[in-house]
């Protein structure tokens, strides 16, 4: 209990330090004309400055090397987390400020993707409809691949105010309490930490947003949060279903859009405003709505579905299709990814 309640406390004191940060990063965004100009392709109207997402970066690296020192997180759980978030944090605040080519960024991405595999020593069998699967070098590829995607996956979601640190903070928080009913000795608050980290941030990003996150913010949010569903697996397997299913809001829009841009022949990197939670928002009259119905699908829908599969009550990928079919289907409704669609409808 006496952990515990020290654990509390960093927990404030990160939040206040991470909205302190992001006030002087905004001063200094001000200051630099680091600023996001309003464009046809974007889904803000004001210029706003950019770069806040280094505070969550600097205060949640701080409190794993305080919880490490403290002896509440392992070494390799620690290294995992700076050795592949820090470095993609890095390469996106670099090009927030001048564009980093393409294969650059990748590189980085695959390499911290493959950082975190080798810490993990290999993946756990992974449960699947009653069977528990070894996906041996298969499975690696895959999780590499999970790993890159989700960097990109939380950078393309990033468009409205607000909407990316919600995800961020409710995944996290609700992964930990599945961490703790599947695994109560395994280091489930370390996502707590991460939602404190974003939710200083959050009063800044709040609609109508003060300062966007930018590249580096949101690769770091990506890279913590797949590390983080991977890492938990080596205490219960079934608990990366949890998390797959609780990032399903951004899975589901971010993949669904992809796809469709890619058969219509867009460019994968040019920028749009073609994804479900862009057109949404313009259909009801701004950010804040459409935010607060993230919030609201992943506590009241995604997260008792995750919780099931944690109690092994629920097979992970069945829950997994349970989960995904209405966000599915609100993805088609808010015609993600079909540009002409939506032009059609304004």
């Amino acid at each position: 209990m006496t952990a515990l309640a020290g654990i509390a406390g960093q927990l404030a004191v990160v939040l206040a330090a991470s909205w302190a940060l992001t006030a002087l990063m905004r001063r200094h965004a001000i200051a630099t004309q680091l600023i996001d100009q309003p464009n046809a392709r974007s889904s803000h109207v004001l210029p706003t400055p950019r770069g806040g997402g280094v505070a969550i970066v600097a205060s949640y690296s701080t409190l794993i090397v305080g919880w490490w020192i403290a002896g509440f997180v392992e070494a390799k759980l620690a290294w995992a987390l700076w050795g592949s978030s820090l470095p993609v944090a890095l390469i996106g605040y670099l090009d927030d400020r001048r564009p980093v080519p393409a294969r650059l960024r990748f590189a980085i991405h695959i390499g911290g993707a493959v950082f975190v595999l080798a810490l993990m020593g290999g993946l756990p069998r992974v449960p699947m409809l009653g069977f528990h699967v070894d996906l041996g070098w298969f499975g690696l590829a895959l999780a590499t691949a999970y790993l890159v995607w989700m960097v990109n996956l939380v950078n393309f979601m990033d468009g409205i105010d607000g909407i990316a640190s919600v995800e961020a903070i409710t995944v996290s928080l609700g992964a930990a309490l599945c961490w703790w009913i599947a695994a109560p000795q395994g280091p489930w608050f370390v996502p707590v930490g991460f939602a404190a980290c974003v939710a200083g941030f959050l009063i800044w990003n709040w609609p109508p947003a003060k300062i966007f996150m930018g590249d580096a913010g949101s690769g770091f949010i990506g890279m913590a949060l797949g590390t983080l569903s991977l890492w938990s697996s080596l205490d219960a397997p079934r608990l990366f279903w949890c998390w797959f299913i609780l990032i399903g809001v951004f899975f589901v829009d971010a993949t669904t859009t992809l796809v469709r841009r890619h058969r219509r022949g867009d460019k994968f990197h040019e920028a749009h405003r073609s994804h479900a939670y862009q057109y949404a928002s313009r259909v009801h009259g701004g950010h804040r709505p459409v935010t607060l119905a993230c919030a609201a699908l992943n506590v009241f829908w995604l997260l008792p579905i995750a919780l099931l599969v944690a109690k092994g009550w629920l097979d992970g990928v069945l829950g997994v299709a349970i989960a995904f079919a209405p966000l599915l289907k609100l993805a088609f409704h808010y015609k993600a990814g079909d540009r002409a669609a939506q032009q059609a409808a304004a």
